[in-house]
């Protein structure tokens, strides 16, 4: 379901740091904007609470997950908390394996040619090119010239509106985007703002234009 939802948006929210409180205006701020993925790292403070929370508020065309996943044990965590997505920082096989056995998509952390093929072979749904600001757009050019066509990379670290473009010129199918979208205590008008930036450079780079919720609901 990834792939299919990174079709339509490939913006994958990071909301590092994001409160249960807020969780429900936030997430719904960039649901309005366009976001059909959102990710709560498990680094947060009562992250699976956020995670509970938005995915019963939003509605179903929109991914919920965690991000920072580090051992198996928390991929069962995440699933009961309503959880649908896996990203970890990291390759390890064993979380990738947990993942896979519980019908969830995953997205592992690789930044070597080695852990991307090692990747694929366990299972991946998807790679996540991390730290994207270090390997840049020629190192993902290159990976996707000799990995499996079927492959498919997002990049995460340091994307921002001025450099998503290049990254998907260079092939990636979306990007992960953490404070440059949000950051702790952030309201949720101000989250909102971002992501219609982000929103934006999506689509010019994509050649469309699309229709937010908000637009539809004046």
């Amino acid at each position: 379901m990834l792939r299919d939802v990174l079709k339509q948006s490939g913006l994958i929210a990071i909301l590092r740091g994001l409160h249960p409180s807020e969780a429900i205006d936030v997430a719904d701020a960039l649901y309005r904007e366009g976001f059909r993925v959102l990710e709560v790292p498990l680094n947060t403070p009562q992250a699976l609470l956020s995670i509970e929370a938005i995915r019963k508020a939003l509605p179903r065309d929109c991914l919920v997950g965690a991000g920072t996943v580090t051992a198996p044990a928390q991929v069962a965590e995440v699933r009961e908390a309503g959880g649908e997505l896996i990203v970890m920082p990291h390759g390890d096989r064993r979380v990738l394996e947990a993942a896979i056995s519980a019908g969830l998509d995953v997205l592992p952390g690789v930044a070597t040619p080695t852990e991307a093929f090692a990747a694929l072979a366990a299972g991946a749904t998807l790679l996540k090119l991390f730290p994207a600001d270090h390997l840049g757009p020629v190192v993902l050019r290159a990976w996707l010239a000799v990995l499996p066509p079927e492959a498919a990379c997002v990049p995460v670290g340091g994307i921002h509106p001025e450099n998503l473009g290049e990254f998907l010129r260079a092939g990636a199918i979306g990007a992960g985007i953490g404070s440059a979208l949000y950051q702790p205590r952030m309201t949720s008008e101000a989250a909102g703002l971002r992501a219609r930036r982000f929103i934006e450079a999506w689509n010019a780079a994509k050649g469309f234009r699309q229709t937010t919720a908000a637009e539809t609901t004046q």
